[in-house]
């Protein structure tokens, strides 16, 4: 079987992320015909539509990046009841200029991670609709909405303490590999 390609796009650019540490167990529990590469979003402009005569070199390698990728994760945070803006900043940035949207047509999952008890259900919802406009085939259920009540339940390595969620989590991957497999044309 041929490996598959994942870009993973973590909405949080905190060193500590829960939501990175979300991703990478995400990543651990996978299997092996699925590679994970993790978008970087730090190193962004901010989008702004006089780069669509000439797009900056990080830009250009974005677009690269999600148009070389076989699916697409997106692991969001929920900021003030939506997503964080650099993720709507990478979004904007590669599915433009008009005409050459770099995600379209890929499969994709949104998953996220809070302290509070929603986890990102708002943010998630907010996410879907974007991804929804820009021809990205979404996973629908099972929706996976962590709330991190303890900072030990996934480690910074991605591995999880507690068995609910690791049994949880690995539904979630399963069916996110084979929604990836049978959305892939390769």
């Amino acid at each position: 079987m041929a490996t598959l390609s994942v870009a993973v796009f973590v909405g949080s650019l905190r060193e500590a992320s829960i939501n990175r540490r979300l991703a990478l167990a995400v990543q651990c529990l996978a299997p092996e015909d699925l590679s994970f590469e993790f978008i970087a979003l730090d190193g962004l402009p901010l989008y702004n539509q006089d780069f669509d005569s000439d797009y900056p070199p990080a830009c250009r390698a974005l677009k690269q990046q999600v148009e070389a990728a076989d699916a697409l994760l997106f692991v969001t945070p929920e900021y003030n009841r939506s997503i964080p803006g650099v993720l709507k900043n990478a979004l904007d940035i590669a599915s433009r200029p008009w005409g050459t949207n770099s995600f379209a047509g890929k499969p994709g999952g949104v998953i996220g991670a809070s302290i509070g008890s929603t986890g990102s259900a708002l943010a998630q919802q907010h996410l879907r609709n974007v991804l929804t406009y820009l021809d990205v085939a979404v996973l629908a259920q099972p929706e996976v909405f962590v709330q991190f009540k303890n900072d030990e339940l996934i480690d910074a390595q991605g591995q999880i303490a507690s068995d609910d969620t690791r049994k949880f989590l690995q539904g979630y991957v399963d069916r996110y590999a084979a929604w990836v497999r049978a959305h892939t044309s390769r």
